[in-house]
């Protein structure tokens, strides 16, 4: 951020906050990863440590990082902030697409996700005519595949519009 904007008196969540709320946040992520790995177990077997093993003190790790943070952000008193949110707008305009982007691709399979989250970023962020955002649209996702399935091998999650084709 700018301290011209933090000169202007621009409104928007404080560092203060925003460091609490994601220490918090990932401490709730370490004390899921705990909770994981004690359910599949933590200790040895006769073949090694079992799959909850590392985890479990990557989890533990994440706490303690996590309280750090806590702490350093509780103390801290000044009154900065992190983001106008203008700035935040702009961040949540390319976050919310991905997001859905992510979700749609096991339903819709990542070629007709893919084609879709292109054209959208291209017509609504880059002003792009229909012309070239139809043939980028299209052209990516034909290039995946003959990257992904045909040349490597490698299979990507399918959706209708390759079940009507065969795949």
């Amino acid at each position: 951020m700018s301290d011209t904007a933090q000169q202007a008196g621009g409104t928007g969540p404080s560092h203060r906050g925003t460091e609490l709320g994601v220490a918090v946040i990932m401490a709730l992520l370490g004390l899921i990863t705990i909770v994981g790995s004690l359910q599949v177990g933590i200790g040895w077997g006769p073949e090694g440590p079992k799959s909850g093993f590392f985890p479990f003190y990557i989890g533990v790790i994440i706490i303690l990082a996590s309280a750090v943070n806590l702490a350093q952000a509780w103390f801290e008193r000044s009154r900065a902030l992190f983001a106008e949110w203008s700035q935040l707008r702009q961040v949540f305009a390319v976050v919310v697409p991905t997001t859905i982007y992510v979700f749609a691709i096991s339903y819709a399979g990542i070629y007709l996700a893919s084609a879709a989250l292109i054209a959208i970023f291209m017509v609504w962020l880059g002003r792009y005519r229909w012309p070239i955002t139809a043939a980028v649209a299209v052209g990516v996702p034909v290039v995946m595949f003959l990257m992904f399935e045909k040349w490597f091998l490698v299979p990507l999650p399918k959706g209708p519009v390759e079940a009507l084709f065969g795949y």
